[in-house]
C-alpha cells in the first residue's frame, strides 16, 4: 500500500518492527494515523507535504504493517505512552533530535503524549480532531456516548469485541467509516486505502492490538492525563488544532477551550463540510490549516 513517491522501510524501535514511509527533503514531520486506519490516510496530504518537508509516516503499533506485539493485562503495550516511546526511537534511528509531529485521531493521541513526555524531541505539533483522552471521557454525555459507542465497545475484555468484529471484519470497517465521514458514505477514502483498512480488520493479530489500543485509552491514557494535569504538566511546543464541524471534538462544547488548558501556544480553526477524517474529506482545508503552522513555504 503505497503513497505515491514514498519509499517503504522496516524500522525496529523500541523492541518492535514499525513500517515506515518516508520522501521528500527539509524540516522532518511525522505524520501518525489512526482509528482503524493506517499510513494511508495521508495519501491526499503526504505528496504536498513533501515538497518543504521530510515526511515520515509510520504505522503504529498494531495497525498496517507494522508489528503487533500481545497486550497485556494492565493495557500498557498499547498505552500513548509506549506507542511514544516508539516514535522517539523511530526518530533515534533515523538520527533525528526533534521533529514537527501531526496526528489525527489516536496518532494525536500519541503526538501529545510525545510532547509531554519528550518535550525535548518535538518542534511544532499539528493535532487533528481529538481533545485529550482524559477530558473527552469527562465530557460524555448520551448524544456523545451514541456517536463515539466504540470508546466502550472497543474496551470491553478480550476477546467480546474481537470476536464480534471477526465476524465480519471488512463489513465493520465499512460501516464504520462510513458513519464517521459527513457524507455518510465511503467516497472520501480510496479504493487501495479500503483494501488496507479491510485487511487489518480481518486479521485477528491486529483486531486484538486495535482493541487493546481502547483499553488502554479506558485505562492507563485516562490516568496518565489525570496525573498530568494534576500535576499542571502542559505541552511547551506550539500547537494548532483542527477539527471538524461534524467531528467528535465539536461535540464536547468548547474544544479549542479544551486545547488552550493543556499549552500555553494554541491555535486552531473548525473546518466546515467535514466529518471525522478530514484528510481525506477536506485535505485542501486541512493543508490550509497547517502548512503556515509547519512553516510551510506556500
Amino acid at each position: 500500500m503505497p503513497i505515491d513517491g514514498f519509499t517503504q522501510s522496516r524500522i525496529e524501535t523500541n523492541g518492535i518492527g514499525l513500517s515506515v514511509h518516508q520522501a521528500g527533503q527539509g524540516a522532518p514531520l511525522i505524520l501518525l494515523h489512526g482509528y482503524p486506519q493506517n499510513h494511508m490516510c495521508w495519501e491526499n496530504l503526504a505528496p504536498r507535504l513533501a515538497r518543504d518537508f521530510h515526511v515520515i509516516i509510520p504505522d503504529l503499533r498494531g495497525y498496517g504493517d507494522s508489528d503487533a506485539p500481545p497486550a497485556d493485562p494492565e493495557n500498557r503495550a498499547y498505552s500513548k505512552r509506549e506507542m511514544a516511546r516508539d516514535i522517539a526511537g523511530l526518530m533515534d534511528a533515523l538520527g533525528l533530535e526533534k521533529a514537527h509531529v501531526l496526528g489525527h485521531d489516536r496518532g494525536a493521541r500519541v503526538t501529545y503524549r510525545l510532547a509531554l513526555d519528550h518535550p525535548n524531541r518535538v518542534d511544532r505539533i499539528g493535532i487533528i480532531e481529538i481533545v485529550p483522552t482524559g477530558d473527552f471521557w469527562a465530557a460524555w454525555s448520551a448524544d456523545l456516548a451514541l456517536k463515539a459507542y466504540h470508546w466502550t465497545f472497543l474496551a470491553q475484555p478480550s476477546p467480546l469485541p474481537e470476536r464480534m468484529i471477526l465476524s465480519d471484519g471488512p463489513g465493520y470497517i465499512d460501516w464504520t467509516l462510513a458513519s464517521w465521514t459527513h457524507a455518510g458514505d465511503l467516497s472520501p477514502f480510496s479504493e487501495a486505502a479500503l483494501s488496507g483498512y479491510r485487511a487489518q480488520a480481518a486479521d485477528p493479530a491486529r483486531v486484538a492490538a486495535m482493541c487493546s489500543d481502547y483499553r488502554a485509552g479506558a485505562t492507563v491514557d485516562r490516568a496518565l492525563d489525570e496525573a498530568d494535569r494534576a500535576a499542571g504538566r502542559t505541552i511547551a511546543a506550539p500547537l494548532h488544532f483542527v477539527w471538524s464541524e461534524h467531528g467528535f471534538p465539536a461535540r464536547t462544547g468548547d474544544p479549542l477551550g479544551v486545547w488552550r488548558g493543556w499549552a500555553p501556544q494554541v491555535t486552531g480553526q473548525e473546518i466546515a463540510g467535514s466529518g471525522h477524517f478530514a484528510m481525506e474529506e477536506v485535505p485542501d482545508a486541512v493543508l490550509a490549516a497547517l502548512l503556515p503552522h509547519f512553516g510551510s513555504r506556500g
